[in-house]
């Protein structure tokens, strides 16, 4: 049985996402034996188990939405876009917490607990998406197209900020491509710019000088003085982080890591640090070589798609993934302070990697029905 003709879309994202799963597989086996120790009597099958139904359940869920006419999503953003804010306001009084933020909402039922802002992310940057092609005639005014797009991006990146700065920012990012790839008038994009720089300065300011006066402010200023110190005591994430890094010049082998008895986070934020030390440098390149594939394609998925919608919605969600892959290779090399982003299709979570397996599923609903219109002939693309 011809097992591809049940799959559309593009095949080469296909690829790189089953070969980023399997190579999850083995690396987070190998980064959860002191998670292990340390909560389930080092039994490493259990995180093992439950990562490989996340991610077989993740890959079944991204075969299901690439199913799915991509314009339906225009719609459903709408509302999805109205429950992100309310679900990010009760998370952020009565959310799980961990450490001093709620990001978090359990799962009734389960043992999974459902992040918020991943949510969020997705229904705005699909909801963005909509307006900047619904205003393309008006795109140029302030009133009638910048108004419209930046209200819903201030206020869901407004209520992300307080538990999670990486996200909101990362998020923003994002949502600044868009209105540049969207056409949006150059003067009110600086105006933005702008503005942002001058938001980030006074946080700086108030964050150094009164780090009490915001929530989670002395962990930020706590998270810029040690990178900035760059001292085994004060940034001992990192510095565990670059010897499994140096460890792997020379390969150690699947499950021969050693800093994963010791990085806090060795399954998630710097699942990329044990990578190296097991796997080596070679495969690192591979692995972001795999990342660059993916925005390559996406790209190209948004140039041949025909509708202006499309081709938005597959460059923000491309980029949404690829940036925060990005930033967490960064952190684990050290050239950027510690974020907790994880590493998209590495990284051990649980609805973190399922709205990663939504957000690739509709890009390639985008590109199957680019396939599907090639096919019948109905258009073509150079």
């Amino acid at each position: 049985m011809n097992l591809l003709k049940y799959i559309k879309g593009d095949k080469v994202i296909w690829t790189v996402v089953l070969l980023l799963s399997l190579l999850s597989i083995l690396v987070v086996y190998s980064s959860v034996v002191a998670l292990a120790y340390r909560y389930k009597n080092g039994d490493t099958s259990y995180y093992l188990t439950k990562h490989i139904f996340i991610v077989s359940s993740g890959i079944c869920l991204m075969y299901l939405i690439h199913k799915i006419k991509y314009t339906y999503f225009s719609r459903i953003s709408q509302i999805a876009v109205i429950l992100a804010a309310p679900l990010l306001l009760y998370t952020l009084f009565k959310g799980v917490s961990s450490g001093d933020a709620s990001r978090w909402l359990p799962i009734p039922g389960t043992s999974l607990t459902f992040q918020t802002s991943d949510f969020a992310k997705l229904a705005l940057i699909a909801y963005v998406a909509r307006i900047l092609s619904i205003k393309q005639d008006v795109i140029k005014d302030f009133k009638q197209g910048f108004l419209p797009v930046i209200t819903p991006i201030v206020i869901i990146c407004a209520l992300i900020f307080p538990a999670n700065f990486s996200t909101a920012a990362l998020l923003f990012l994002t949502c600044l491509v868009l209105m540049f790839v969207g056409r949006m008038n150059a003067k009110h994009l600086w105006l933005l710019i702008g503005s942002g720089v001058i938001f980030i300065a006074f946080l700086v300011m108030i964050v150094w000088n009164f780090p009490d006066a915001i929530p989670r402010g002395r962990t930020w200023k706590a998270r810029i003085e040690n990178f900035s110190k760059g001292d085994s005591e004060s940034n001992f994430q990192a510095e565990q982080a670059k010897i499994a890094i140096a460890r792997g010049i020379v390969p150690q082998g699947p499950g021969n890591s050693i800093s994963r008895n010791f990085l806090p986070q060795a399954s998630s934020d710097f699942i990329f640090a044990i990578l190296i030390e097991e796997w080596g440098i070679i495969t690192a390149i591979i692995i972001i070589f795999l990342y660059v594939v993916l925005l390559f394609r996406g790209v190209r998925i948004a140039n041949n798609s025909e509708r202006t919608f499309g081709s938005l919605l597959a460059i923000g969600l491309t980029f949404s993934l690829v940036f925060q892959a990005m930033i967490n290779m960064a952190v684990a090399v050290n050239l950027f302070p510690v974020t907790g982003q994880p590493l998209p299709l590495i990284s051990m979570g649980g609805t973190s990697i399922w709205f990663t397996s939504i957000s690739l599923g509709i890009i390639l609903s985008v590109s199957r029905e680019t396939e599907v219109k090639m096919e019948g002939g109905e258009f073509a693309t150079t």
